[in-house]
């Protein structure tokens, strides 16, 4: 993996780079090459020419060009790549989620913030070789792979997203309806609206019932009336096609 690192203030510059090489001796699987720039100019030609790596650790305020203007310019090459940004203010919060941001750090950095972002930027980077389902969270945006989703809960107009290792991510107040929301999962073979609040991933059923699914985990769903047929007709289609495999 390539990082870019860019930062008009050596210092600064500087101390994320000790941090960065922290991180590779702390975590040697993790393998990366690292470039700097303290010139933002430079970097934003670079990008303009195609030239992209696939993390960018940008400072929001810099002279001349800024890291919303870096990060719109990366984003208008079509690139999903991670953006990270630092600042010394929360001013700007806003404008890095325009740019999808992945995590917005203020300055100092620390150790446990940097490492926590650098862990997710792997995690993405390993989630682009499958489907994944991108989720904005109030940490920024965080992909699940799709194989991992178990089942997702509509709970306060927050997505609730079941991970099949046990784990939970969250996401911010949804804006639009569950339907809307899960849209690019249903269309996947593997995924069933089972009820106005809950989908779940075929892989991970374990049983039907006329008003429940019963989920590998144990998890208990209900299976509303107005779903039932078609949750029947869908999952023994799933099982029949999956007989073997």
């Amino acid at each position: 993996m390539r990082i870019t690192v860019c930062d008009d203030s050596i210092k600064d510059l500087l101390d994320i780079e000790k941090l960065l090489l922290k991180y590779k001796t702390r975590y040697p699987d993790h393998t990366f090459e690292l470039e700097k720039y303290s010139d933002p100019s430079r970097l934003f030609h670079k990008i303009m020419d195609g030239k992209l790596t696939d993390v960018y650790i940008l400072d929001m305020l810099m002279p001349k060009r800024t890291g919303i203007d870096l990060g719109r310019q990366i984003r208008k090459t079509g690139s999903d790549n991670v953006i990270i940004y630092i600042t010394s203010s929360e001013d700007y919060a806003l404008d890095a989620y325009d740019v999808h941001a992945a995590r917005y750090l203020l300055k100092p950095v620390s150790e446990s913030r940097l490492f926590e972002a650098l862990d997710y930027a792997f995690s993405f980077a390993k989630a682009k070789t499958e489907p994944a389902y991108i989720i904005k969270t109030k940490n920024g945006l965080q992909p699940a792979a799709y194989s991992k989703i178990e089942y997702i809960e509509n709970s306060g107009r927050k997505l609730e997203i079941h991970l099949s290792d046990g784990s939970l991510m969250k996401s911010l107040f949804i804006r639009t309806s569950f339907e809307e929301e899960i849209k690019e999962l249903t269309n996947h073979r593997k995924f069933l609206q089972i009820h106005k609040s809950f989908l779940v991933n075929l892989d991970y059923v374990k049983q039907l019932t006329a008003d429940s699914v019963i989920m590998n985990s144990g998890k208990q769903l209900p299976v509303s009336r107005a779903k039932a047929q078609k949750a029947k007709r869908e999952y023994l289609l799933f099982v029949s096609e999956n007989v073997g495999r």
